[in-house]
């Protein structure tokens, strides 16, 4: 499974990176707001310094809602580097963007998707990644693991292609219970992803290693 961080945040970006697991990375424009990013061209320059940082898909956000102005926001978006994803609502009119944008070279998050039905467009009309929102899902007392695991037989028995994009990640344990119900990709803020590496044993094993490890360092001291 790969590992996406959902921020804009630079800082971010990088530690995930330098962490050595991070395949790529998701926005949206509440992410880039964060940022302080005002005006379309500042936009664009934050998206082509995240590229210089990561070499893996990165998902833009389009911001319209009527099929000829996705178009030419994702055309923009894409032009800026060969690894933009160009991320797009799953309504009417941006699920034939998607097609037109598959039709075209043009890679595709169908982004707001919570149902195995709309999973299944997605995937008809091409879209390189489905994004279902599982903590939403969990939010109206749904099962957003199950979701997942839904879309992925679904994809499996009818050999879609588009990749089960995870999203919504709120904890650890989402990130694992998604990577046993099949997705491909899991995207979430930084801090679920170092939670990972939590374990009170791992902690108390280290400790006692490194207080063994003191009273050697003593015993050789004391030898010389």
């Amino acid at each position: 499974m790969k590992f996406f961080i959902d921020t804009a945040n630079l800082a971010q970006i990088k530690e995930a990176h330098d962490l050595g697991i991070l395949d790529g990375v998701t926005t949206n424009p509440s992410l880039m707001a964060k940022e302080g990013t005002k005006g379309h061209q500042a936009t664009l320059d934050h998206y082509k310094a995240i590229c210089e940082i990561v070499d893996g898909d990165i998902s833009a956000e389009v911001l319209a809602t009527d099929f000829d102005t996705i178009l030419e926001e994702g055309k923009v978006l894409a032009a800026l580097h060969p690894n933009i994803v160009v991320k797009v609502p799953m309504i009417k009119d941006g699920l034939k963007a998607i097609k037109w944008f598959t039709d075209n070279g043009i890679k595709t998050n169908c982004t707001l998707v919570f149902s195995a039905g709309q999973a299944i467009l997605a995937a008809k009309a091409g879209a390189t990644y489905v994004s279902p929102f599982l903590g939403r899902v969990d939010d109206i007392s749904w099962d957003g693991v199950q979701l997942i695991e839904q879309i992925a037989d679904i994809y499996s028995v009818q050999r879609f292609t588009t990749q089960i994009l995870a999203a919504s990640i709120r904890s650890p344990l989402h990130i694992v219970k998604c990577a046993e119900a099949g997705a491909h990709v899991c995207t979430c803020p930084l801090d679920p992803i170092l939670a990972l590496l939590n374990h009170p044993l791992t902690d108390k094993g280290l400790a006692t290693f490194v207080a063994d490890a003191a009273k050697m360092r003593d015993v050789i001291e004391d030898a010389e």
